[in-house]
């Protein structure tokens, strides 16, 4: 390496080359207590891990302004809620929440609907309501979020998740709110209401 002429030099210095230590250390493996082996713990208020699941509140607070709420709903409430229906289906493939998990999460409970079945908004009054506080109401948040079966946090953003039906593509005619109030319980983990 070329050093600045005012740096004194000795005529007989070697030039330096790599030398090997002469003790290797072994090949690291993690056998510390703490160092986890597979996934992430599943269990009682561990959450869905995932990373920069942060990233997923400005997603989310994004949606405010599309949110069409009932009387009675908050907006806090529901993007908490559907915030954590969003990081578990992000959490599901592996990777950090993106705009499309919010959607599917949105769309599921109606918030995106202008007019969303009437046994759907009370299911969802009845689990979203206060979860907005956040450090009171984790359980009720998890419960919100695990009340969405897998199978539809699995279904893409071209799936057509409002109606609750997976078989059907987003393309079809938009369906009715009277074929809708049947099919959302499908969607949900929810038992199935009179006349579905």
């Amino acid at each position: 390496m070329a050093a600045p002429s005012f740096v004194p030099i000795e005529p007989v210095d070697e030039p330096r080359a790599y030398r090997s230590p002469r003790h290797v250390p072994g090949a690291w493996s993690p056998d510390r207590p703490a160092d986890l082996v597979g996934r992430q713990p599943a269990g009682t208020r561990l959450g869905f891990q995932g990373p920069d699941q942060g990233f997923g509140v400005k997603l989310a607070n994004g949606f405010r302004g599309r949110l069409q709420l009932t009387p009675g709903e908050s907006a806090d409430d529901a993007v908490r809620g559907c915030l954590n229906v969003a990081l578990r289906r992000a959490s599901l493939f592996g990777r950090a929440p993106v705009v499309h998990d919010l959607t599917i999460a949105f769309t599921v409970w109606g918030f995106l609907d202008a007019a969303p079945p009437a046994e759907l908004v009370a299911r969802r009054k009845a689990l979203v309501t206060g979860v907005g506080h956040v450090a009171q109401h984790y359980a009720e948040g998890r419960a919100v979020a695990e009340s969405v079966p897998e199978a539809t946090l699995r279904m893409t953003a071209g799936d057509d998740v409002s109606a609750g039906d997976s078989t059907q593509p987003a393309t079809r005619a938009p369906a009715s709110n009277t074929a809708r109030a049947g099919s959302w319980a499908r969607t949900l983990n929810a038992p199935p209401g009179p006349g579905t």
